[in-house]
């Protein structure tokens, strides 16, 4: 194994917003077992949303890789490799490289060895010769199966990185939990379970129908008083609007109206997070919020981290298929769930929630009286 010295250290997850919330516990080892280093984070745009809220980064780079999904399409190559020479003008001495299992290393690797970043940390499935100074041989998902933190933990363990905590910790600043705070009591009854719902997600292969989450909350009001706040991107607005509007009254739409921290100050004050498996559910982990994720098969290791959380998937024959789209064109593995199934998840979660709060907060009393 290397043993250079690290002081700037280049973190390289260039994946969405939820995954650089799992990799959080990584960056903070790194940051707690070497608090002389400099750790920049070099990611996509989505995912430097999410990292504005992680406080151990000295700094954040943006950057829209050719060899990932949501890339831009390449028109000139000039532009990256000005990335590349800008990459070599902040003298890095190490990179680590973040990836889930089904992804490979080695571009990210061949930027950083022309980078000129001389120490060059990852999991690499096939052999990666000079591009990784430190080779972390994959044995997902062959070997064994781990869940997205805990894969991260092991790449920066291998560098002496460890930390006792390992959930997911983000900083959320004051005004915008007391912004948070105060769009929760300008909908909702002091009495009322607070409740998110996000029904969007990037791949359509993630995403339960918008019939059956309108069922679900439909159900659980009629069980619980509660309000509902759709939360989702731009994109999802449409989405977002048609469920609050048949949803009833106490439902409503704030989809592309937040930014990142807004959103989760939101989520850090609610009572619940109903959502698709997406980010939403990772903000859920982060801020110990109880969450129901409706859990398509898509792969096996992205479920919320270290919070209360009930798991709803049906068990189909060609889970793990790691597709956007369904290959076989059915959504069994979400459409195998029914409305009722989630409105009963959310009620037991929530009980379990007001059953553990503090006798002295009025807002859970009526939920926990007798």
């Amino acid at each position: 194994m290397n043993t250079r010295p690290m002081r700037n250290i280049l973190c390289v997850r260039l994946d969405a917003f939820g995954d650089v919330l799992m990799t959080e516990p990584a960056l903070r080892a790194i940051s707690r077992s070497m608090p002389e280093c400099r750790l920049t984070l070099l990611t996509s745009p989505a995912g430097a949303k999410a990292a504005e809220m992680i406080p151990c980064l000295h700094d954040i780079l943006v950057y829209e890789a050719p060899w990932m999904k949501h890339s831009a399409e390449i028109t000139d190559s000039a532009r990256h490799l000005d990335f590349i020479r800008h990459l070599h003008a902040l003298q890095f001495d190490a990179a680590v490289i973040f990836t889930v299992y089904s992804q490979n290393p080695l571009p990210a690797a061949m930027m950083c060895y022309l980078a000129g970043i001389p120490r060059r940390i990852a999991f690499c499935r096939e052999n990666p010769y000079q591009l990784l100074t430190d080779w972390l041989p994959e044995k997902e998902p062959q070997s064994l199966q781990r869940h997205e933190v805990e894969r991260q933990l092991a790449l920066v363990a291998e560098i002496g990185a460890t930390v006792q905590e390992d959930a997911i910790q983000i900083a959320i600043a004051e005004a915008d939990r007391q912004t948070g705070e105060t769009i929760w009591q300008s909908l909702a009854q002091q009495e009322e379970c607070r409740i998110i719902v996000h029904p969007g997600a990037t791949a359509p292969s993630r995403r339960y129908p918008a019939e059956r989450f309108i069922a679900a909350m439909k159900s659980i009001r009629a069980r619980m008083p509660a309000t509902f706040i759709i939360t989702g991107n731009r994109s999802e607005q449409a989405l977002a609007d048609e469920i609050a509007a048949m949803a009833g009254p106490a439902c409503i739409s704030l989809a592309g109206q937040l930014d990142a921290r807004e959103w989760a100050a939101l989520i850090d004050s609610a009572d619940l997070v109903l959502s698709n498996n997406t980010g939403a559910a990772h903000l859920a982990a982060a801020t110990a919020t109880p969450a129901v994720v409706l859990y398509a098969l898509t792969n096996p290791q992205h479920t919320p981290w270290r919070t209360a959380s009930q798991v709803l998937s049906y068990d189909v024959p060609c889970k793990h298929c790691y597709k956007s789209l369904c290959p076989q064109g059915h959504h069994n593995c979400l459409l195998g769930i029914s409305a009722e199934e989630v409105a009963n998840a959310a009620l037991a979660l929530l009980a379990a929630r007001f059953q553990h709060q503090s006798a002295s907060n009025t807002r859970f009393l009526s939920h926990t009286a007798g």
